[in-house]
């Protein structure tokens, strides 16, 4: 009895240390995002500014927005992931269908 309850206790800590990590690479991913995309907004708002516009046209550009728009797809995408909002074949996919198919004969 004591076998599985340490068998029990190991899993749930390492199935804890995966969800660590991936909150982790989550919070990693989206300080990357923020920081490289305002660098990014900044070189192009300066470079426009350089280029005669004004404030309000160089912020407003579409092509200022158009990397934070599209990497934050991504980070949308994982942050379902990593938060239980799995679109397709989710984390409980998986386990329901083994069950499912040990109970068919």
């Amino acid at each position: 009895m004591k076998l599985i309850d340490n068998n029990n206790e190991e899993k749930r800590y390492l199935k804890a240390k995966k969800r660590i990590e991936e909150l982790k690479q989550f919070y990693k991913h989206l300080v990357v995002y923020i920081v490289v995309n305002t660098f990014i907004s900044l070189r192009k708002i300066i470079r426009n500014l350089d280029n005669g516009e004004t404030l309000n046209e160089a912020f407003f550009d579409s092509s200022t927005f158009i990397v934070w728009f599209f990497w934050g797809i991504a980070i949308v995408l994982q942050a379902f992931k990593v938060f239980g909002f799995d679109l397709f074949m989710g984390k409980n996919w998986e386990e329901q269908k083994i069950k499912e198919l040990m109970n068919k004969k």
